[in-house]
């Protein structure tokens, strides 16, 4: 299933983003869906069997902007 890292800041999505390649986790850069309820229009996307990982990630970094993360729920998203 399809997660994403909801972010604030455009910059602190892209360096996620790099954490979680450098981590092992394929993510991507996709447009932050309306759901999601921000403006910054990128967030972080990869597969839910990575957020253990993905956690870890965002653990051991100060985000100040991260919202939180998606999960696809019958073709839409909302927040775990």
């Amino acid at each position: 299933m399809t997660m994403i890292a909801v972010f604030r800041s455009r910059a602190q999505a892209l360096e996620y983003i790099s954490v979680l390649q450098k981590g092992g986790v394929p993510a991507q850069a996709v447009n932050t869906p309306k759901e999601a309820g921000v403006g910054c229009g990128i967030s972080a996307k990869f597969e839910d069997t990575f957020l253990p990982r993905a956690r870890a990630c965002l653990a051991k970094r100060k985000y100040s902007s991260f919202s939180g993360f998606m999960r696809v729920n019958g073709g839409r998203f909302g927040y775990l």
